[in-house]
């Protein structure tokens, strides 16, 4: 399922309506999605289960993935992720840890357990297991952007940047996207908030694109960033000297939302 679970800065797990629905035996468009759950017998389980993802009736969703989710590493993945869109994070790691029993170099589970960790502040954990699933997929935009949010909660602030700069590269939406695909889990829950929008403003600021360093800058500053002479004394920002938008945001009052 693309776009269905992504951990946000401020209010936590979301959820998107998906476009693309991925089952264990592919990847398919949720418009082929029968509405009849009921009565239609041609229906998986896994197509029933998917189906109440796509309504957020997780718990209704569960009891079909459940059927198959002990010798089905995506079954058992798919059940974590919509107990982890509960809020219970016991059974999703439960379901995370049978995923990865049952197909090991499955390196979206393996992810998701990192968001176990990350949820609990166990961040050196949550660091292990991203580094471990992207040794099995290193061009995983999303991992390595889990990867630098949990070195950015250790304060490795150089670090989780080059990892940010590397999932930016492989994927320019990366940090504007509202998910992935329906079998991982993109964390984007930070405590600095301030600091992290820098981060992202000078990512963005490196790769030239100024719209959104620009509305990195704003969203920094709204959110109590005090350094603002950084704006004007990192390298980064300079091809933004003369932009009268730039020049207008480091002038104004902000708010502290």
């Amino acid at each position: 399922m693309v776009s269905i679970v992504t951990l946000l800065i401020t209010s936590g797990l979301s959820y998107q309506t998906p476009v693309s629905v991925q089952t264990s035996d592919g990847l398919r468009p949720a418009s082929t999605l029968p509405t009849n759950v009921q009565s239609n017998p041609n229906l998986t389980p896994e197509m029933r289960g998917d189906i109440m993802v796509a309504r957020k009736m997780f718990r209704e969703a569960i009891d079909f993935y459940k059927t198959g989710a002990n010798t089905n590493a995506v079954l058992a993945n798919k059940t974590g992720i919509a107990y982890h869109q509960l809020s219970d994070l016991d059974n999703a790691k439960k379901y995370y840890e049978k995923a990865v029993k049952l197909k090991p170099n499955y390196a979206e589970a393996i992810n998701n357990l990192g968001t176990i960790y990350y949820a609990q502040k166990s961040y050196r954990r949550a660091v292990n297991q991203y580094r471990k699933a992207l040794q099995i997929a290193p061009r995983s935009a999303s991992m390595l952007s889990n990867l630098g949010t949990a070195l950015f909660a250790r304060k490795q602030y150089d670090e989780a940047l080059k990892n940010y700069e590397l999932a930016l590269a492989i994927d320019p939406d990366i940090f504007e996207q509202r998910g992935t695909q329906g079998v991982l889990i993109q964390e984007r829950s930070v405590e600095e908030r301030a600091k992290y929008y820098y981060a992202l403003a000078k990512i963005y600021a490196k790769a030239g694109v100024t719209d959104r360093t620009l509305q990195y800058i704003r969203r920094a500053l709204e959110q109590g960033f005090k350094e603002r002479e950084k704006f004007t004394a990192d390298p980064e920002f300079v091809f933004l000297k003369d932009n009268v938008e730039f020049q207008q945001i480091l002038a104004a009052e902000h708010k502290v939302l």
